[in-house]
């Protein structure tokens, strides 16, 4: 593994991805993509592993783009579909846990939510802060988000990209569990453990069949993201509002 990307095997049957990048604040920096990339693939590799826990450090579950790749999109160098590190949890065999400790900003808050379970923190910040740079959603944001927080939330927090402490979100209605950010492992090893209680046959098929239609109509989204991109990320206001607020 790369040496912000660390993968712990907890037992024979849970491992444990943890982001480290202190650097960058846990952003999408290379290190932490090709890190994740590799992690995941070994996990796809192992065949005795039931269950993943993906998790950051300290203040930090995960942030997005790194200001100067945002910076490379609005000067159309790139796409994020360069680097799919989104859709990892989700093509995963095998079930997988965000375990949000910290703030989940942006791309960071939307790969979480491609996890099969997630847990948040009370005292974090969540975000999907696009629209504060003024460029529309990606990273598949505009299916998971309403898919997974419901339609009326998942749309306010898409088109507003205001912050939500964890506790606000529980508040509205979010259908995940929320615990103070001291307890956020705890409780995803206690869903890893029932997890590991499961055959591993079994745990994979019933995966398989219950994502088939979010693997299956995830594409054509992001392919529906990009073209949004094509109109909006090139504005010289998103170029600015990317410098100044970032």
């Amino acid at each position: 593994m790369t040496k912000v990307v660390d993968v712990q095997a907890l037992s024979e049957s849970i491992v444990q991805v943890t982001m480290r990048d202190e650097a960058h604040k846990n952003t999408f920096s290379a290190d932490i993509v090709e890190g994740l990339i590799e992690a995941f693939e070994t996990i796809r590799a192992n065949p005795n592993y039931k269950a993943v826990i993906l998790t950051g450090y300290g203040h930090y579950f995960a942030c997005g783009g790194t200001q100067a790749g945002l910076l490379t999109f609005a000067e159309g160098k790139g796409q994020f579909t360069d680097t799919p590190v989104y859709g990892l949890a989700l093509d995963c065999p095998i079930p997988v846990i965000s375990a949000m400790q910290g703030h989940g900003i942006g791309g960071g808050f939307v790969m979480g939510l491609f996890a099969d379970f997630v847990v948040l923190g009370r005292e974090n910040i969540y975000t999907t802060n696009f629209m504060k740079y003024g460029f529309t959603p990606g990273m598949g944001a505009t299916y998971i988000v309403p898919k997974k927080i419901g339609f009326s939330l998942g749309h306010e927090m898409l088109l507003n990209a205001q912050n939500f402490r964890g506790e606000e979100l529980q508040q509205r209605g979010i259908p995940f569990p929320v615990v103070p950010k001291s307890e956020v492992m705890e409780r995803a090893y206690q869903i890893a453990q029932g997890l590991a209680e499961k055959p591993r046959v079994s745990l994979v098929t019933l995966k398989d069949h219950m994502v088939a239609s979010m693997r299956r109509e995830l594409p054509a989204v992001v392919k529906e993201e990009i073209e949004m991109h094509k109109k909006t990320f090139h504005q010289p206001e998103v170029k600015e509002r990317i410098k100044d607020l970032f």
